[in-house]
């Protein structure tokens, strides 16, 4: 089974097209987690991996996947990416799929690093070794055209893993380079969009889509619906819900009429439920999985009942 298969059919499971973003400030980390640890790099990686391990064990069954965001790791340098490591590693043994969101675009040799390290194998000597093994997906950056994508779907082809490329995003400035218009009339997005079913033809699953997937922002719905019309092979990984502004409406006009065809991303509003007005006068500090998991729930919900509509 290839890897959008397995998503679909995790997010069927579930009933949830849901993706937890786990992007652990340290000021998201709850006291009662934070003392436990020293005030050091080693500490605090300590302090995340336990948070998330909590946030996971709270949502395994209900939430079909997460999404590191590598960069919240790579700050607290080696120990910080060993947090990262035993995240995605704990997230696996539930059961769950793990999106590696670190947006990696390169060429030639040094895009084919990237993929082997976290898609496919890296060689040594006369061996191959696995290194982030628990790894389904990764976000790449298609801005230096096919030569950055390429080694991605080679392995993606290999090793039955997926990409989601970068073609509109949710951040306010995105359209300062995404939506300017080519020769031909279409927009620098639309024209990504296009690429990545290309990129994708040979990878698609018994629900006729890609694992050569799309990053679209909840940000801007008009463009979602756009290119879930030009582009009906592709997957999409929808940031921008809830604190970023998007809205349930907004997201269900990038689904299909299976109510398939995209899984939403929520990070702060799941990561810090327990803080969130909604839910701190029923969750003391120590119940922060408790209040994720009622968000969670409360989410899929109005995600269902939007896409449904």
């Amino acid at each position: 089974m290839n890897a959008i298969d397995k998503l679909i059919e995790k997010i069927k499971e579930t009933n949830n097209p849901t993706v937890m973003g786990l992007d652990p400030r340290y000021d998201m980390i709850p006291e009662v987690v934070r003392k436990k640890y020293s005030n050091d790099l080693e500490g605090i990686s300590k302090a995340i991996l336990e948070y998330n391990k909590e946030l996971i064990d709270n949502t395994y069954d209900i939430i079909p996947a997460i999404k590191p965001q590598l960069a919240f790791y790579e700050m607290f340098g080696i120990e910080g990416m060993k947090a990262f490591k035993e995240t995605c590693k704990y997230a696996k043994e539930k059961g769950m799929i793990v999106i590696a969101d670190a947006k990696r675009g390169d060429i030639g040799s040094t895009a084919k690093g990237y993929s082997n390290a976290y898609l496919g194998q890296t060689p040594i000597a006369e061996e191959k070794i696995s290194v982030f093994d628990n790894i389904d997906f990764i976000t790449v950056n298609p801005y230096l055209g096919v030569d950055s994508i390429k080694p991605f779907v080679e392995d993606c082809a290999e090793y039955g893993k997926g990409i989601f490329v970068l073609v509109k995003t949710s951040n306010p400035s995105s359209g300062e380079l995404q939506d300017l218009k080519l020769e031909n009339g279409e927009t620098v997005y639309e024209h990504v969009a296009n690429l990545v079913e290309e990129w994708g033809e040979e990878l698609r699953g018994k629900y006729g889509y890609s694992s050569v997937s799309a990053v679209v922002g909840a940000t801007y719905p008009q463009q979602l619906k756009e290119i879930r019309e030009k582009a009906p092979h592709t997957y999409f990984l929808i940031p921008g819900y809830g604190a970023q502004g998007g809205k349930a409406d907004d997201i269900a006009l990038g689904f299909d009429e299976n109510g398939l065809g995209g899984i939403v991303n929520a990070s702060r509003s799941l990561m810090c439920a327990y803080k969130s007005d909604k839910w701190k006068e029923k969750f003391n500090e120590k119940e922060y999985g408790k209040a994720t998991r009622t968000e969670a729930l409360e989410m899929r919900e109005i995600l269902n009942n939007a896409i449904n509509k």
